[in-house]
């Protein structure tokens, strides 16, 4: 088949994870379809100043087709309006200017959609927030498969979405609580769908740890993995960490965050701040973890914490987010926290107890066996996609 992936931002150096599922579903597919990327030349999710140059180029066998953002993100005009819509009965045109606002606002990729959006037989669409899907969706929905990778965050309870959650011709989930929560707000039932999550290769476990120590890791350590910002818990988190050791002062256990950090990081003996890691340091950090945490309040599917699992790594959970503590309960790989002593016992225990620390990690490590190896989520991917672009194709012959 002929796929088009419309995704707000794409490339291998960013640090996004509806981008980077977006990226690895076209790569695995890409043998076996003709794929096109559409997305914006864009690489800050904030500013979404254009960065990349705008035209055609290749990221492996895959076609990338950028398109220039008309203008940067307005912050205060954007905070002002979200204030406005998401606390108030704004009007639907005020929702659509917040859905404009979010950006990237990319003009001649709906355009492009307009004019060759039946070139193709499906049309992806990743994260149903930003510009991109949510008003290219209308223009292609005949053909439009939605990935929504929705949280319950404030943007999912606006009605103009009741509508628009009716419109693809099919979805892609990323975990049964994400599927719950958008045929919860749509109008009517949705259509074919299914639950794909994330495919994990497997990895071999790396004993050395000198390259740890070459970046002053040198204790016992529970790691936070991907982007440090308040919207993923992590003020929350270091506030957790702060109190865990003042109440267990014997513990030397430290707190390293491995990622691009978006705010201030308190100094404290204890805490370690990596910022972004290339590959093989975050490698050797997942090896050696004692826990991965995952503090976030919104989440549609916690990438990191099926790589965690995938290295056996136990999680601690923040279990105030329906997706996090459902992937912990159907792998029975971790432990939920609802309040900063529920977090401290949580990481006493795994200090604690290894035997259990051990069989936990290796619990979740068979859940992603189970259930999210590259071959089961592509052959979920492909039964979708065959399926609807069967019916696709058969309504075009009537």
């Amino acid at each position: 088949m002929k796929l088009a992936f419309v995704v707000q931002r794409y490339g291998a150096e960013i640090a996004g994870g509806s981008e980077a599922h977006c990226r690895a579903i076209a790569h695995h597919l890409s043998s076996r379809h003709e794929i096109t990327v559409l997305t914006s030349c864009a690489s800050d999710y904030v500013s979404w100043r254009n960065t990349y140059a705008a035209g055609e180029s290749r990221d492996d066998n895959v076609r990338v087709v950028r398109f220039a953002v008309r203008q940067p993100r307005d912050l205060h005009a954007f905070a002002d309006l979200s204030d406005e819509v998401f606390d108030g009965a704004a009007s639907r045109d005020r929702q659509q200017a917040w859905f404009r606002a979010n950006g990237p606002d990319v003009p001649e990729l709906l355009d492009h959609l307009r004019q060759r959006g039946t070139a193709y037989d499906l049309v992806l669409f990743w994260t149903y927030r930003y510009a991109p899907s949510f008003f290219g969706v209308p223009i292609v929905k005949d053909r439009a498969v939605l990935v929504p990778t929705a949280e319950e965050d404030r943007a999912i309870d606006l009605d103009i979405l009741a509508e628009f959650f009716t419109l693809p011709a099919a979805y892609l989930f990323l975990t049964p609580e994400e599927q719950t929560l958008v045929a919860s707000r749509a109008a009517s039932p949705l259509g074919p769908s299914a639950v794909i999550g994330m495919g994990l290769d497997p990895v071999a476990p790396t004993a050395d740890r000198s390259l740890l120590q070459s970046h002053g890791i040198t204790r016992d350590y529970v790691l936070y993995l991907g982007r440090v910002d308040r919207n993923k818990g992590c003020h929350t988190l270091l506030d957790h960490f702060q109190s865990y050791g003042e109440s267990f002062a014997s513990d030397d256990v430290t707190l390293v965050l491995a990622g691009p950090t978006k705010m201030r990081i308190p100094e404290h003996p204890r805490i370690k701040a990596l910022g972004y890691v290339a590959d093989d340091l975050r490698r050797a950090l997942l090896t050696h973890a004692r826990a991965l945490i995952v503090p976030s309040p919104y989440e549609s599917l916690s990438i990191a914490l099926l790589e965690g699992w995938n290295d056996g790594v136990p999680a601690i959970v923040n279990a105030r987010c329906a997706v996090l503590q459902g992937q912990v309960r159907r792998a029975n790989g971790g432990l939920p926290y609802r309040s900063c002593e529920e977090f401290c016992e949580a990481m006493a225990y795994f200090q604690s107890h290894e035997a259990e620390r051990r069989v936990i990690g290796a619990q979740g490590r068979a859940y992603v066996d189970r259930e999210y190896r590259w071959p089961a989520v592509i052959e979920r991917v492909e039964g979708l996609l065959a399926y609807v672009g069967h019916k696709s194709k058969g309504k075009g012959q009537r």
